[in-house]
């Protein structure tokens, strides 16, 4: 073999192999395309006003670039991207592709459209009775209210005058009969949209939503488009709630821990996503000694009454005991009912914190201030003052003489007093005037007397003394009267 022989053996085997490529080429395109199919290509050229795709057949697609285009009218596309599209008309030269099936389809397209299940699209021009007109490649279509929306329409009118997808569902008398739904589709997509999201969360997984509507029982979360899940009532908020409202409204941006994810019970239906907005925000006992100390002073909302005390929420999920003791230096508090109710804003001191125990206690009484504190400054022995009559017993009367300040009126005291019958006479919660005998600070008594008998005391004090100046006023009269007979 000559050295002139080697290129022609490779010129022709390269021949035979290109046309043995060619031929696997052509062997795997389509043969024919049919009006309403969807198909998926690779974008190959991208033109001022049109956008040419890869259809898998000897004919090019070509599609429209402005329909391509996203809400701020960019085209988000670039060559070698792939375009799911449906073929709407064709010929021996050109493959038409859109989005979906529009007006410049004809009746033999809506047929085909019906045949493929392929979206049309649709402009609602008004409502009907049960249901919407909607303008389908120049045909009056009907929309029953139950297939506008995969949620129940409350205000038919929002829908008048906006463009949808629909799938026809039936169509009869060369188009004069024609019946749209556009729940099946979004059903369909929304099934798509759940699917693509569940593969990329887990149950743990902590993810944004948004609020779309509430219910007695919980809030339901939009996850993703199509993709609903449902946060219980119990799950909403660590504080105790009355109605899912109380912390959260429809279109509220939310937080969410995923609980569970159960597939659909039957074919059709969608599954179940249980969410969780308090497991998100992370359990407020964690740190809980970091958040509050020993004396501080927190307002708080009173959430629930018991016979020992009260409780008290003072931060979401936080709850402190107030118990009846610490409720007021004022008063006497047998029940806790008598002093707060649920609903209540009150102020309250840090007592003790157990966080191994999730308790916290605290107290009212040394939130307000101790009415004790520098007593002596304010009263003195001998002091006459005003105050009430707070319990009558067999032993004395207690006077509340401000609140939290109790002296007692021993009935001896009583007894000796020139207007005894008056005070025996005077009933619970009437004013009395009284003096301080005694102060016992540590002891947290105060000794009273009847302010008559202070009043007495001086009284007769001055009786003595005038009762002497007397005396000595009449002898000095009769002095002077013998002095002038003697004159």
């Amino acid at each position: 073999m000559s050295e002139n022989d080697i290129p022609e053996e490779n010129g022709s085997d390269e021949e035979e192999n290109f046309a043995d490529l060619f031929e696997s080429y052509m062997s795997e395109m389509k043969d024919d395309l049919h009006i309403g199919e969807q198909i998926t290509g690779e974008i190959i050229a991208i033109g001022q006003d049109s956008v040419f795709v890869s259809t898998g057949t000897k004919i090019d697609g070509v599609a429209a670039k402005s329909e391509l285009t996203d809400k701020e009218g960019n085209f988000p596309y670039n060559l070698g991207d792939p375009l799911t599209l449906y073929v709407v008309s064709k010929d021996d030269s050109e493959i038409r592709l859109s989005r979906s099936m529009t007006a410049e389809s004809g009746i033999h397209q809506l047929y085909e459209a019906q045949r493929a299940k392929v979206p049309v699209q649709g402009k609602v021009t008004e409502t009907c009775k049960g249901g919407f007109r909607v303008n389908v490649s120049g045909k009056t279509a009907f929309c029953p209210v139950s297939q506008m929306d995969v949620a129940y329409v409350e205000t038919p009118e929002d829908y008048v005058a906006g463009e949808y997808e629909f799938l026809i569902t039936r169509i009869e008398e060369r188009g004069r009969n024609i019946v749209v739904s556009r729940r099946e589709l979004l059903e369909r997509y929304m099934a798509e949209q759940r699917e693509q999201f569940l593969k990329t969360v887990s149950v743990g997984d902590i993810v944004d939503g948004r609020v779309t509507r509430l219910m007695p029982y919980g809030a339901f979360v939009e996850l993703s488009a199509g993709v609903e899940g449902m946060a219980h009532i119990s799950e909403i908020s660590w504080s105790r709630l009355e109605k899912p409202e109380d912390a959260v409204s429809a279109g509220d941006p939310v937080r969410v821990k995923i609980l569970d994810i159960r597939e659909p019970e039957r074919p059709g239906q969608p599954g179940r996503i249980s969410l969780s907005m308090k497991q998100a925000a992370g359990d407020p006992w964690q740190d809980i000694s970091q958040k509050f100390s020993l004396g501080d002073k927190v307002d708080g909302m009173v959430t629930r009454c018991a016979d020992f005390g009260a409780f008290v929420e003072i931060a979401p999920g936080v709850e402190g005991l107030v118990h009846i003791s610490e409720m007021s230096y004022k008063k006497r508090v047998l029940k806790a009912e008598d002093e707060v109710s649920p609903g209540q804003h009150v102020a309250v001191m840090i007592k003790g914190i157990d966080p191994e125990k999730r308790r916290i206690s605290l107290s009212m009484k040394d939130a307000e201030g101790d009415p004790w504190i520098n007593i002596e400054n304010r009263y003195k022995p001998g002091q006459q003052v005003t105050g009430t009559i707070e319990k009558k017993e067999s032993f004395g009367y207690f006077v509340a003489i401000e609140p939290g300040v109790v002296g007692l009126l021993p009935v001896s005291k009583i007894n000796n007093a020139p207007n005894a019958r008056q005070i025996e006479s005077l009933k619970v919660d009437d004013p009395i005037s009284v003096a301080i005998e005694a102060i016992h600070i540590a002891d947290r008594k105060i000794s009273l007397a009847p302010a008559d008998a202070a009043d007495k005391g001086e009284w007769q004090s001055y009786k003595k003394t005038a009762q002497a100046d007397s005396a000595m006023g009449d002898l000095g009269e009769k002095l002077k009267a013998a002095l002038k007979s003697k004159q």
